[in-house]
């Protein structure tokens, strides 16, 4: 068994901002049909309605990325405080080469 002690909290923010504005853009075609469906839905007030739509849902993966940086590096800051008190997470690891089968000759 191997333990974790710390992690590098701008490594795991770095991480989890990539993930979370990744996550961002998958779900770009989801805003836009919430923002089209409320568009068609209300009346036709304001011309700039549906571009609101259109803009927020192109700005939601870099608010997804910089929350997700935000939230990893306090989520890594808060592990490393907490391993310190109560060790860190086990985990078990196994070489590459003890996957490989033996050659045959």
């Amino acid at each position: 068994m191997h333990i974790i002690k710390s992690v590098g909290v701008l490594s795991v923010a770095k991480m989890m901002g990539l993930i979370q504005a990744c996550l961002g853009v998958v779900l770009i075609p989801f805003f836009l049909l919430v923002g089209l469906a409320g568009t068609l839905a209300g009346r036709q007030e304001s011309p700039l309605a549906g571009m609101v739509g259109l803009v927020l849902a192109f700005c939601m993966p870099i608010f997804y990325g910089v929350l997700g940086f935000i939230m990893g590096a306090i989520g890594a800051a808060l592990y490393n405080l907490f391993a310190k008190w109560i060790g860190g997470i086990e985990v078990q690891v196994q070489s590459a080469a003890a996957q490989l089968p033996a050659a045959s000759i």
